[in-house]
């Protein structure tokens, strides 16, 4: 460019875009780049790979199942472990080599330099190699403490020896890892308390204690344990703490209540009592300071069961063995009071509530026998039937189940529990359920109550019968199921006798229709009902079929009910009422006529309730009722006739076909005729074919083309399809006899020749006839 062009011709001659335009093609340049770049990678790596074959790419170094430190736990603990196995060896093996001075002084300085070999340990950091190391000199206190057994107290009693070694290693321990240097360590602190749980349980054997004392010395030391789990910040001296606090105390507690359970004396009861009371003290200490509120819970509710298992067992030996739950449930009703009136925690309380609950539910499981008894037993006498009436109420429940011993204060513990649930429960969510089964356990003390006072048999019979009267009276749920119940109970004892018999199943009719309006007293007085009318035969020495007439009054009676109550009500009531029927079936089932009269009567109650608009298709019922009485009927009268079976279902239908065909004309041919026209036309048919001979064939082929003729004039499928068929196969059996003695006067070659023919004549005209059974079919799907 000449060096005399000025700089205003230059911005002249030279294009510069605008700034927007300028980045857009950069954008655009630098997009054609990364393009190109990915190509050019593209290909490399395919170039890369053909020219040096793919290598699997090296495997993931293995992971280490274990971490460092795990490890070099391990080897730790296995270190001590041979050590401790190699002194041990020593001091008994080889004790013997060396003198009185040489064995003091090679077991004092081992031991003294394994325990202070942890502290140079800990000043560098390396504290799981102490706690080892402290491990086996601690191991070595031990087998000290064995070397001066067989020393200098060789002629001594072992288990003391024992008791007081134990005390001294844990004073010794616990001083050890109490020093400023050593309180790192967790094993020296764990391990004092793990050998402080035996001096008092060794001394007490030693010293020949009984099983109470070395209860009460395992007692003492769960409490220590329970202190010091309370108070312990270390997590290895508080998980021993704790296992020495629930494993010695479990023991202790079974212990004391095995001692207060085999107790003879008041004595004796009183002194596992107290052991009792002791431990419950140490639960509601811990539960009072438990860190969470379901260890308080826990803890509480195991302190309020041992107080109830203390004073419980303290007066056992002073009553009879009937009043030992009573007793203990006064105990935990007591208990339940007391944590309502005390200043306790809520956690607390509950676990005190929840004992007082478990007590009253484990002596209400003890009256349950006593109820179960009451109530079932009575069953006995359906196979006793007016065999005489008992004694007493207990007789009478007892006819095949024994009464269980001690247990005169059943109703007594059924009705204090009914009575604790109506008053102590008040929250709303609980209120329902609560009051329910406070009625039933008053119920079921009710229901316990003459057998256990062993009262007369017409007073029991008064007493359960005035049970189910207020039981309905209270309009519940629950109270109409249990007077249910107890109608039931009292219906099986009353069958003792005849007169009873009669009594109660009259008034348990008359008491459930004071509410026949619900599903299930309506039910109860049918069926009490149906059962009077059966009872009520047998009193009057009626045969079976004729007391069918009277069983007959409550199906009756249903229908008429039913017209007057709510629909679930009436399917109940209708229910009952069909069952009582078919029992007045079965009673009449033995005598013909009188079957018949029966079916004849509820098909009658059956028209009837098709009067209803809700319930017209009763009236298919009753049909079927008339026809079955119809055919018993016959059936009495040895008429094998099948027309006369036949045609009283085939009128009905057909009339009924054609009034239906009436009101709706779009109603099929087959749904209105079919079914009427099948019940008598098939079995005539059949009838024919059996060989029987006379004027049938000809009727039966006289009515088929009837009704082929009156189907085609009509053009309506079922009549002509099902009337020409029993034509055709009425006229084939008729002609069989002539085509069989035709068959067999033509020549041999007669018959393939005329087949022969036949096949000729229909493969020439094939199509035609393909023609001509299109156009029938074509035909008959025009019809109705």
């Amino acid at each position: 460019m000449p060096y005399d062009v000025t700089r205003t011709t230059l911005q002249d001659m030279t294009h510069i875009p605008p700034p927007a335009e300028e980045l857009r093609l950069l954008d655009w340049e630098l997009w054609q780049l990364d393009a190109r770049r990915a190509q050019l990678l593209a290909r490399r790596a395919w170039l890369v790979a053909t020219l040096h074959p793919a290598q699997q790419p090296p495997a993931a170094p293995p992971r280490p199942e274990a971490t460092a430190p795990r490890v070099q736990n391990v080897l730790l603990l296995l270190g001590g472990i041979l050590l401790t196995l190699a002194a041990t060896a020593f001091t008994l093996v080889s004790w013997r080599h060396l003198g009185v001075t040489g064995r003091a002084l090679v077991l004092a300085a081992v031991t003294a330099a394994v325990l202070a070999a942890p502290l140079p340990l800990l000043k560098r950091g390396l504290r799981a190699t102490a706690e080892s190391v402290a491990g086996l000199g601690l191991a070595l206190t031990v087998l000290d403490a064995y070397a001066l057994y067989e020393v200098a107290f060789a002629g001594a009693d072992g288990t003391r020896f024992a008791a007081a070694s134990a005390a001294l290693l844990a004073g010794l321990w616990a001083a050890y890892g109490s020093l400023p240097r050593t309180r790192e360590m967790r094993l020296p602190l764990a391990a004092a308390l793990t050998a402080a749980q035996l001096p008092l349980f060794l001394w007490a054997i030693a010293v020949d204690a009984s099983w109470f004392t070395i209860t009460a010395a395992l007692l003492a030391t769960a409490g220590s344990d329970t202190v010091v789990a309370l108070r312990a910040s270390a997590r290895p001296v508080r998980l021993v703490a704790l296992g020495g606090a629930y494993g010695l105390g479990g023991w202790s507690v079974m212990t004391a209540g095995w001692l207060c359970w085999t107790a003879t004396g008041p004595s004796a009861a009183a002194r596992a009592a107290a052991l009792l009371l002791l431990a419950a003290t140490l639960a509601l200490g811990a539960a009072s300071q438990a860190p969470s509120e379901k260890q308080a819970k826990g803890l509480a509710l195991t302190s309020g069961l041992l107080v109830v298992a203390a004073v419980g067992g303290a007066l056992r030996p002073a009553l009879p063995d009937a009043w030992t739950v009573p007793v203990h449930l006064a105990c935990g009703l007591a208990l339940l009071a007391a944590t309502t009136a005390g200043r306790l925690p809520e956690a607390v309380r509950r676990g005190m509530a929840w004992a007082s609950v478990a007590v009253q539910s484990l002596a209400v499981l003890w009256a349950l026998p006593v109820v179960a008894v009451a109530l079932l037993g009575p069953v006995g006498w359906a196979e006793q039937v007016w065999s005489g009436a008992p004694d007493s109420a207990r007789d009478a429940v007892t006819v095949e189940t024994p009464w269980p011993p001690d247990t005169a204060t059943a109703p007594l513990v059924l009705a204090a529990v009914a009575g604790v649930l109506t008053l102590a429960v008040r929250e709303a969510a609980w209120r329902s359920r609560a009051l329910d089964a406070s009625l039933t356990l008053a119920w079921a003390s009710a229901l316990a109550v003459p057998a256990t006072l062993q009262l007369p048999y017409a007073a029991t019979l008064l007493i359960q019968g005035a049970l189910t009267a207020a039981l309905l009276l209270l309009r519940r749920p629950t109270a109409t199921v249990l007077a249910l119940v107890t109608s039931l109970s009292l219906t099986f004892l009353a069958l003792a006798s005849e007169p009873a018999t009669l009594a109660t199943l009259a008034s348990l009719t008359a008491l459930f229709a004071t509410a026949v309006r619900k599903p299930l007293p309506a039910a109860a007085t049918l069926a009490y009902a149906t059962a009077l009318a059966v009872a009520s035969g047998a009193a009057l020495e009626l045969r079976p079929e004729h007391t069918a007439l009277l069983v007959l009054l409550v199906p009756a009676a249903a229908a008429l009910l039913a017209a007057h109550v709510d629909e679930k009500t009436t399917t109940a009531v209708e229910v009952t009422g069909t069952v009582a029927g078919l029992v007045a079936v079965a009673l009449s089932a033995s005598e013909p006529p009188m079957l018949a009269l029966v079916l004849a009567l509820a098909g009658v109650i059956a028209a009837a309730t098709a009067l209803r608009s809700d319930r017209r298709a009763a009236g298919y019922v009753a049909a079927a009722l008339f026809v079955l009485a119809t055919w018993v009927r016959l059936a009495s009268w040895d008429i094998t006739t099948p027309e006369a079976y036949t045609l009283p279902v085939t009128v009905p239908a057909l009339l009924i076909g054609a009034l239906r065909r009436q009101r709706d004309p779009q109603t099929s041919s087959w749904t209105a005729y079919a079914p009427g026209l099948t019940a008598t036309l098939v079995p005539s048919l059949f009838a024919v074919w059996a060989g029987q001979h006379g004027p049938r064939p000809l009727l039966l082929g006289a009515t088929a083309l009837l009704i082929t003729l009156l189907g085609a004039r009509n053009h309506l499928q079922a009549p002509l399809l099902l009337g020409g068929s029993i034509l055709t196969l009425d006229a084939f059996h008729e002609l069989a006899p002539y085509i069989v003695e035709m068959t067999t006067a033509l020549p041999r070659w007669a018959p393939p020749a005329l087949a022969g023919l036949l096949l000729l004549a229909l493969g020439a005209t094939y199509e035609r006839r393909i023609r001509d059974v299109r156009r029938v079919r074509e035909v008959l799907g025009k019809m109705n």
